[in-house]
């Protein structure tokens, strides 16, 4: 996210929220596991794209459950 280009973080591929969650979480973040929450329910965009917002809030919800 250094190259300098404004990222949309309603608008994001996996392989940039990939690099904004290992940023923010300072750890790397495996793209295998944002497909798989994508597979499991995740919630994307009409177009395939995710939002930071939604997308964080459906982990929250999946992490309250237990599951």
């Amino acid at each position: 996210m250094s190259d300098g280009k404004q990222v949309d973080p309603t608008k994001l591929s996996v392989e940039q929220l990939v690099k904004l969650l290992s940023a923010a979480y300072r750890e790397r973040i495996d793209d295998a596991k944002v497909r798989q929450d994508l597979e499991a329910g995740a919630p994307t965009n009409s177009d395939g794209t995710i939002n930071l917002a939604h997308y964080t809030a459906w982990q929250a919800k999946e992490m309250s459950r237990g599951d």
